[in-house]
């Protein structure tokens, strides 16, 4: 209907043009016009395809990107060498499907949570395994009355020296492919909360006694109440790959220090959010919400203890050209590990400012156990710059905040790393 859209005056052709020019700029960048042979990408044979280097880069892909939410009283990392017997339990144990999410090709080799955690203790440590339930059914067999793997989490907990709880989505639950309403068949889900039984089994493995590890598998937010609440140690490992597994295996046992930070908001209920058909962005995200979120964007722990100690301007700043920061970054923990130095803006003046603050530049960084670092961020001119109601962006204020850190400088993720932002003004 573009045409006749533009015919009736409701789209301007310029609009129009200016679309035209994103989209073929963008298929010739990817070659679609080329003559066959040209592009170089014609020239990758099908060989390199899940080679090993392939393999190597998606396994550290995959420690960079798995997130570590909760890790009270340093639970995290699982000493091996003091472990008998490991329990692995949940949907999401043994689960393909859980590692590649949506848009996958077909690997070689998978290797699930139960099958990395197997490879990586070998015949040291004793590994059991079980469903514990299904993803959103009552029961794992179409001939049970439901709940028929409790037995096997009460024994596997009751036998081991360390649970790992496996649970979250896939994507036959959260994808592109249904229909609105239907959140088990990859539409919209209803509310927040782990589907089916899920939560009771995580329940019956905290009411064992026995030291418990969540890991949740999924592409989008869900709520950890209950879980924030008891469970020492939470990791969120989205969909991570053919070799996640073994990913989250070097990372629970400490070969790999977490890495990864929240590239969204994780709240408390969907109760936090407004109507579904409420398109104006109030309590929307981390720049407008009013609540305090569960986990903050940008948030995630590392076993080390980074934060930023000091920062400045690198140089005396000027209106319409880059902002340049250093800061110090201190590791006092006991870990060699990186981190990603986040700097947040807030225009305290204009009136089409956002509630809070706006992430405008960021840089990760490798500190050693007990190092300091000093580091460089360059601030593009256009953090400064509000959007109007006519859609039109330009500076509209002489008064910002620069907030220098290793999360946003929000209350919830000040008390959940214990580091305030160290705070520069323009």
């Amino acid at each position: 209907y573009l045409k006749e859209a533009v015919e009736k005056g409701m789209v301007k052709e310029e609009r129009l043009n200016e679309a035209l020019v994103h989209l073929f700029t963008t298929r010739m960048m990817l070659g679609v016009f080329d003559q066959k042979g040209e592009n170089p990408y014609d020239q990758i044979s099908y060989e390199v395809v899940d080679s090993k280097p392939m393999q190597e880069l998606n396994l550290k892909v995959s420690e960079k990107c798995i997130t570590l939410l909760k890790n009270e009283n340093h639970m995290l990392p699982l000493d091996k060498s003091k472990i008998k017997t490991i329990g692995v339990i949940g949907p999401n144990a043994n689960s393909r499907a859980a590692l590649v999410g949506n848009y996958e090709g077909t690997a070689s080799r998978y290797y699930t949570i139960s099958e990395g955690i197997q490879e990586y203790v070998g015949d040291e440590v004793r590994v059991l395994v079980s469903d514990g339930c299904h993803l959103y059914k009552e029961g794992m067999s179409n001939l049970s009355q439901g709940k028929d793997r409790h037995s096997e989490v009460r024994g596997i907990c009751a036998a081991s020296d360390v649970v790992v709880m496996c649970l979250g989505l896939d994507a036959t639950l959260e994808g592109e492919e249904g229909d609105t309403g239907n959140q088990y068949g990859s539409g919209d889900k209803r509310d927040l909360e782990l589907p089916g039984l899920q939560l009771e089994i995580l329940k019956m493995a905290y009411e064992s006694g026995k030291p418990v590890v969540l890991v949740m598998l999924s592409g989008s937010a869900l709520s950890f109440n209950w879980a924030d609440e008891h469970i020492p140690a939470i990791i969120q490992g989205w969909y991570p790959g053919a070799v996640g597994g073994k990913a989250i295996a070097n990372i629970l046992f400490g070969d790999v220090s977490p890495e990864g930070k929240l590239p969204l908001t994780f709240y408390h209920s969907i109760d936090d959010l407004p109507e579904f058909t409420d398109y104006s962005m109030k309590n929307r995200t981390y720049r407008y919400m009013e609540q305090e979120a569960l986990y903050p964007f940008g948030f995630g722990l590392t076993y080390g203890n980074v934060k930023v100690s000091a920062a400045e301007f690198a140089e005396q700043p000027e209106k319409e050209k880059p902002v340049k920061i250093r800061c110090t970054v201190t590791n006092t923990g006991k870990w060699d590990t990186e981190e990603v130095v986040q700097v947040y803006i807030k225009d305290w003046k204009s009136k089409y400012a956002v509630r809070n603050h706006s992430l405008c530049g960021f840089r990760r960084v490798r500190v050693k156990a007990g190092e300091s670092i000093e580091t460089e961020l360059t601030i593009d001119p256009r953090a400064f710059t509000i959007v109007d109601e006519e859609g039109k962006r330009y500076v509209d204020s002489n008064k910002f905040s620069l907030y220098v850190a290793t999360t946003q400088p929000d209350a919830r993720s000040t008390a959940l790393r214990g580091h305030e932002a160290v705070e520069l003004r323009v």
